[in-house]
């Protein structure tokens, strides 16, 4: 095992192909992220991510499974999940005009939620989600839009917290995103660079909220590629002003930062030209990132993925980055502790059946 493994890579289909796991046994991979593509059925699911664990036993197998337009599963006995507007909405609506009944009815179906996403996952062998969306619903994010739980950043704060606590009982850590806030810019990362013109002040009173109100909760966060200007001209998973200086100093928190994937448009474009996959990976682990995600670049054979392994490896032999043992346990710190429950116990289990009637 590395003395620090950040890669997080992704595969082309359904079954390991030689050259995954190859890049699998490489000793800076220490994630694994599925997507649709890679799923069949829950048997498949299944038999894939006992593979990746026989071939690295250490691996972070990881997905983007939100609830909504984000959810990577949805058939062979998955529950479609809500979007998690529906549990800002559920808040706001009080029963027999009993004042904060909504928000306590939101909370428990929120924690309902967090463990059937992370029991139904963890059963097929799955270890962590990318959950839950923390941005605000600021009303004009396509990007964002029914992701985000609700506009104030306080319901948000509660609403996550009860989603971690119910990953956290199904056995599952959780990542908060996207650090300090995706919700005000319109542009899509995914294919611009969104710029955020607010002050500092602003973005802490408002959008990074309940990073602040969950330093003691979150077990990993993923930063926004989106710039700030008037707090740093990178995008703040590249900054440290944002990850070391305020997330990590200001607000104390001391879980895991994942990148956003690096070959999304607002990864690329920094020190004025368009950046290798490597040299991204190395000014975003440098900034404060603990991993770094590349995903899609497995579809036409898979050389950006090697090419930013043996990059990686370069630029650490040339000393353009330095590896970290903190940030190794950090991720090993993300693994599950105990087994899942096999998918049909979990059918059976009273504690199952009783979050799904609480989903709204």
């Amino acid at each position: 095992m590395s003395a620090h493994a950040p890669i997080v890579l992704d595969i082309a289909g359904t079954t390991l192909t030689a050259d995954d796991r190859r890049r699998l046994k490489h000793p800076l991979t220490g994630g694994l992220i599925l997507f649709a593509r890679n799923w069949q059925d829950r048997r498949q699911l299944t038999e894939l991510t006992a593979e990746i664990k026989s071939i690295r036993p250490d691996v972070l197998i990881c997905v983007d499974h939100e609830g909504g337009r984000v959810q990577r599963f949805k058939t062979d006995g998955f529950t479609h999940l809500p979007p998690m507007r529906a549990l800002g909405q559920r808040w706001t609506r009080d029963a027999c005009g009993a004042p904060g009944s909504g928000a306590l009815a939101a909370l428990n179906a929120a924690a309902a939620c967090g463990y059937v996403l992370g029991a139904e996952l963890r059963a097929c062998g799955v270890d962590l989600s990318f959950a839950p969306v923390l941005d605000l619903d600021h009303g004009g994010s396509t990007v964002i839009g029914d992701r985000a739980f609700h506009r104030d950043p306080r319901v948000v704060s509660a609403l996550a917290q009860a989603v971690a606590h119910g990953l956290r009982r199904a056995g599952m850590h959780h990542c908060g995103k996207h650090f300090p806030g995706h919700g005000f810019v319109k542009a899509d990362s995914h294919t611009e660079v969104p710029v955020d013109n607010r002050s500092l002040k602003t973005i802490l009173a408002d959008d990074a909220v309940p990073y602040a109100a969950l330093s003691a909760t979150l077990s990993s966060v993923m930063p926004a590629h989106v710039i700030y200007p008037k707090v740093d001209r990178r995008p703040a998973g590249f900054s440290s002003r944002w990850l070391q200086d305020i997330l990590r100093a200001e607000m104390g928190f001391t879980g895991a930062i994942f990148s956003d994937d690096l070959s999304m448009e607002g990864a690329r474009h920094l020190e004025g030209g368009t950046l290798s996959y490597a040299e991204a990976a190395a000014l975003a682990l440098q900034a404060g990132c603990d991993l770094v995600l590349l995903c899609n670049q497995s579809l036409d054979g898979g050389q950006a993925v090697d090419e930013l392994l043996d990059g990686l490896a370069k630029a650490a032999a040339r000393g353009g980055w330095q590896p970290d043992p903190d940030s190794e346990q950090r991720r090993l710190n993300l693994l599950p502790q105990e087994p899942p429950l096999p998918w049909d116990e979990l059918m059976r289990q009273a504690a199952y059946q009783h979050a799904l009637e609480l989903l709204p």
